[in-house]
């Protein structure tokens, strides 16, 4: 259809064939199979040329169309792979947002403005839609893990503190707490089964305990809130930290020191994106702060 268009445009096959850079006779080859295929004549002799039928006229309007939709969607498609546009779906968990994602996605937008992020919480495994999710993992995980078309990629080792209400014995000391000194105290627990509550559980083991708990919470603020109460102690994420009550006093544990892995969990197809690339690099500078945590 586009070597008919330019045929009727330029009005001969031989000038047709000039700028297509093709012979005359395969310009004409071309013409006689879409004649063919159309079941009618698109082309009639006038003078030392030629010009359209009505079907010729008809399908060239439509050849003008279509090549103006490819030369759209290859200009789209140069803009996606240059990370001008496009779409990226992101999952995250909610201690991840404040300290991880929200400077993370600000420098991004900043350096893509035509990119859309679609933007979701999740507590659960890699999303099959998503092109990248943050993801709690062992904190053994190979650095490029792989599986079911998704790559594993750490982020950022998340260290546990202790939480102590305001006049505990323990919040005078200004060296870590020893996670054995815990072993007695009632606890509020802090996480929901899973691999945050598994690397509490496991440092707890290490240490020789398995916690007493008082109070059963899955949510930081609230944790902090019972802890401030008198009602225990909790061991939460530093990620976790961000807003602090005012009658607790956080400190580090060692003894093991409980630590949570964030990955993130990125489709194997969506590595080639630059954009998600460049927004997996902005993750991981965001880490930065974590690493040396205060």
């Amino acid at each position: 259809m586009q070597v008919l268009r330019s045929v009727v445009t330029s009005g001969s096959v031989t000038a047709a064939a000039a700028s297509l850079g093709y012979t005359p006779s395969a310009v004409s080859q071309q013409i006689a199979v879409l004649e063919r295929e159309a079941g009618i004549e698109l082309l009639e002799r006038f003078g030392r040329g030629v010009r359209p039928t009505a079907a010729g006229r008809l399908l060239t309007e439509y050849a003008a169309v279509i090549g103006r939709q490819v030369a759209e969607a290859e200009t789209a498609l140069s803009d996606l792979r240059a990370g001008r546009t496009g779409r990226i779906a992101v999952r995250y968990f909610a201690t991840a947002g404040a300290g991880l994602v929200a400077p993370a996605l600000a420098r991004f937008q900043t350096e893509h403005p035509g990119v859309r992020v679609d933007l979701r919480i999740t507590d659960g495994g890699p999303d099959t839609e998503a092109d990248l999710t943050l993801l709690v993992r062992s904190r053994n995980a190979a650095p490029d893990s792989s599986g079911d078309g998704v790559r594993l990629v750490p982020l950022v080792d998340d260290p546990y503190r202790v939480v102590l209400p305001k006049g505990h014995p323990l919040a005078d000391r200004r060296a870590a707490v020893d996670l054995a000194d815990l072993a007695a105290e009632p606890w509020v627990g802090s996480e929901r089964p899973g691999p945050c509550l598994d690397a509490v559980l496991e440092a707890c083991a290490a240490a020789g305990f398995s916690p007493a708990i008082a109070v059963e919470c899955e949510e930081y603020g609230a944790a902090q809130g019972f802890v401030a109460a008198g009602l225990g102690i909790s061991l939460i994420p530093l990620l976790g930290l961000g807003n602090r009550h005012p009658n607790v006093v956080v400190r580090k544990v060692r003894g093991p020191e409980p630590v949570r892995s964030i990955h993130a969990a990125v489709r194997e197809s969506s590595m080639g994106l630059p954009a998600v690339r460049d927004l997996l690099t902005a993750l991981q500078d965001a880490a930065g702060p974590v690493r040396q945590p205060a």
